[in-house]
């Protein structure tokens, strides 16, 4: 299938491994131009080195998301070394403290800013150039913790409030040519990946997850969301917008661990 994503501009944040690392190498591999940013330098070259195998303009920076600065600075720069921006792709997340109850006020704050204000910096950075591109797509990369409750609620409204930035800027942003859709991943096994670490550790408590919680007895994989990310910010789904994205192959909560453990 034609995606028509070939010579845009695609900036993606968290891009060095797991769900945005797949997504960049998707982009790229569609054509795309792709800047990515990450915390850690050693990841995030390594990703590059696989970047550039398919596209050879890839460009990344180290990044601090939650510093509106650092923000403004790797969508300017990637604007400039690659000539403007068309996709943008909010993928950093994470979470602070728990459980809720227990957790401080800058453990709220914290997540909040690592996942929502992230997603705002980002979008607000790059829509200047969204505008001058006269149009263009942006998916969030929520979760299916955003409406599936499970312990740590922080992660969950923080997610949830990612889910409602996306339907809300979908209406304001139509006037621009700007989709702007939420993708919602379940649980996803990668290398070195949260997951992964658990089945590790807790591998009994692991395989009564995969039992309980997942239909086909697996956890999805970073390709299967990066596909679903990558139709998306295409031509083909220019009539999607202000959506949200299920990407968990139907599974019922959202954590190994539950309240009353």
């Amino acid at each position: 299938m034609e995606m028509g994503l070939a010579g845009k501009v695609a900036l993606v944040t968290g891009g060095s491994r797991g769900i945005g690392r797949m997504t960049a190498l998707s982009l790229a591999r569609e054509g795309c131009r792709v800047a990515i940013c990450a915390r850690g330098e050693e990841t995030l070259n390594n990703t590059l080195s696989q970047l550039r195998a398919v596209s050879p303009d890839a460009w990344g920076t180290t990044a601090d998301v939650t510093d509106s600065e650092d923000v403004t600075r790797f969508v300017s720069d990637a604007a400039g070394r690659l000539g403007g921006v068309n996709i943008v792709v909010c993928n950093v997340g994470g979470s602070f403290g728990r459980p809720a109850l227990e957790a401080t006020d800058e453990e709220w704050m914290a997540t909040l800013d690592i996942n929502l204000l992230h997603s705002v910096r980002t979008i607000r950075a790059a829509l200047p150039c969204l505008k001058q591109a006269r149009g263009g797509s942006v998916v969030i990369v929520s979760s299916i913790s955003g409406w599936k409750p499970g312990p740590g609620s922080q992660y969950g409204a923080a997610k949830a409030s990612e889910i409602f930035l996306a339907s809300s800027l979908a209406w304001e942003l139509a006037q621009h040519a700007i989709r702007v859709n939420a993708v919602c991943p379940g649980s996803i096994m990668f290398p070195g990946g949260g997951w992964d670490n658990y089945r590790r550790d807790h591998p009994e408590r692991f395989a009564q997850f995969l039992e309980r919680d997942l239909p086909e007895k697996r956890l999805g994989t970073a390709e299967e969301v990066a596909d679903v990310v990558t139709y998306l910010v295409s031509d083909r789904a220019r009539w999607i917008n202000g959506a949200m994205i299920p990407v968990d192959g139907a599974q019922g909560r959202p954590s190994a661990k539950w309240f009353d453990d």
